[in-house]
């Protein structure tokens, strides 16, 4: 199935890699760095065609080693990035590459078959995921600490390059190396609801582990019995350059990961509103309710209780799982709107003005908001300007020359305010049809902690039987994420 397997850290860096088949007569180790290298340089500044394309070059600088194209700099003069390349594409070499990212690595591997990328990708998220169980965190100075436990766990779950077992639990029976726990990476949200933050114990190996000092830690002693439970919402919205929603979906999980002692059979309970199905919510009658579009439910989930009252009971596995999927389309109220505008004050000069409006509620705040505007390939200059509420944490706009964007960054952006940005922007030549085109589309990126955009409601998550004594704590969270949040010009 797969040739090779590799993670590489956010330099190129090869962390982990293991080789299950080659070619006869090759160099396994030679193979292995000079095309990992060459992968992450075409991973790095993908110019929007695959090298292994007919009639174009396709060394890639392989034949000069690190100094080919790129004299040791990964090729930054002479390659021009043109967005995020696809997760499969073809190299030199002949093998197919696929890849995913994962908190700043990328896990990747290489393929001489013709197999599906689906399963391949899969494959890949359930190793990141085994990873991050097993480690408690997922970092690069974890899987370094962690390199014996984590080849141990290639060797049970690849043989041969075909996939064995990939459950949390039952690698359980086959790993004998204990974890070295790192400490947690550093938080990007630090904003996000204190009496959340601080369960810091979602970051625990599976099994018991060693700290830095050497000391075991074994996961029976003082240990809380917990449970933690995120409601994930990723928006998929296309605004009108007037500010009208043209598309709009949501895409949602519900994710635990348990520690409880025992293993005891959980129940969990939904909005008794709920309506499945987009005809089903199509009635007046139904217009107070919470509705999807369809739901599908984990293998372990018992849905004896669903129909009638909304509830699920299941025994967690090990590690971190995800309950349910559900996707919502149609009209719902996006979180932010997005108006702007764009005037030409002479014949190679425009002004550029974006209005921001936050319609979550005034206890809500989008936190590490960012909004990028692509420019035209003429543009020599560009000043921006901001008008921000003084609730707004960490305002700041900038144009990047290199990428011929503008960037607009804020920390903190709270609800129920608006916020705007005006650039001044020079062409080197008139601003003709076809140059106007190139200004845009606006892409906003934001996260929203405790809030979602459904009203998908946990009424309750308790134990189904009653045990003298067992209190477990209960920790969940609401989480509202932009997947590809679009402002067309």
């Amino acid at each position: 199935m797969i040739v090779n397997f590799f993670v590489l850290s956010p330099r190129g860096d090869t962390v982990i890699a293991k080789t299950y088949r080659a070619k006869a007569g090759s160099s396994l180790l030679a193979h292995e760095r000079s095309h990992t290298e060459a992968f992450f340089r075409k991973v790095k500044f993908w110019d929007g065609v695959a090298p292994g394309t007919p009639g174009m070059d396709t060394t890639l600088g392989l034949t000069g080693g690190l100094g080919g194209a790129a004299g040791g700099k990964w090729g930054e003069e002479k390659l021009e990035k043109k967005g995020d390349a696809p997760p499969v594409f073809v190299m030199p070499d002949g093998y197919s590459y696929m890849h995913i990212k994962r908190n700043g690595l990328i896990f990747g591997c290489a393929t001489e078959k013709n197999v599906s990328p689906v399963v391949v990708i899969e494959l890949l998220s359930k190793i990141a995921k085994v990873f991050k169980d097993y480690c408690g965190t997922l970092s690069e100075e974890s899987i370094r600490k962690n390199f014996i436990l984590l080849y141990e766990l290639l060797d049970e779950l690849l043989d041969y390059g075909y996939p064995q077992v990939t459950q949390t639990e039952n690698l359980k029976a086959f790993v004998y190396n204990e974890p070295i726990v790192v400490s947690k990476v550093a938080d990007t949200g630090k904003m996000i609801n204190p009496k959340t933050a601080n369960a810091s114990a979602v970051h625990k190996p599976v099994i018991s582990s060693v700290d830095a000092d050497g000391r075991k830690t074994s996961l029976s002693a003082n240990q809380k019995n917990e449970i933690f439970v995120d409601i994930l919402e990723r928006l998929n919205v296309v605004f009108s350059n007037n500010g009208y929603v043209l598309n709009s979906t949501i895409d949602g999980c519900i994710q635990m990961k348990s520690y409880l002692a025992g293993n005891p059979q959980l129940r969990l309970a939904l909005n008794e509103d709920l309506v499945i199905g987009k005809n089903n919510g199509s009635s007046s009658a139904y217009s107070s309710y919470t509705f999807v579009d369809d739901i599908n439910f984990n293998d372990c989930v018992n849905l004896t209780e669903w129909e009638n009252g909304r509830t699920l009971s299941f025994h967690p596995p090990d590690g971190e799982f995800v309950v349910l999927n559900y996707r919502m389309t149609g009209e719902f109220k996006a979180p932010f709107r997005i108006f702007p505008s764009i005037e030409e004050v002479e014949p190679n000069k425009l002004e550029i003005a974006v209005h921001i409006r936050a319609e979550i509620p005034d206890n809500h705040f989008g936190a590490n908001v960012s909004i990028e505007i692509p420019l035209p390939g003429i543009t020599t200059a560009a000043s921006c300007s901001v008008v921000s509420t003084p609730a707004a944490v960490g305002v700041h706009a900038e144009y990047v020359t290199k990428e011929k964007k503008i960037v607009w960054n804020l920390k903190k952006f709270p609800g129920c305010t608006e916020q705007t940005m005006r650039a001044k922007v020079s062409l080197g030549g008139p601003c003709t049809s076809q140059i106007r085109r190139e200004i845009g589309p606006i892409n906003m990126n934001f996260e929203i902690p405790m809030y979602n955009v459904s009203s998908l409601q946990v009424r309750y998550l308790k134990i189904a039987e009653n045990l003298p004594g067992y209190t477990p704590y209960r920790w969940v969270r609401y989480v509202t994420q932009s997947s590809s949040y679009v402002c067309r010009l």
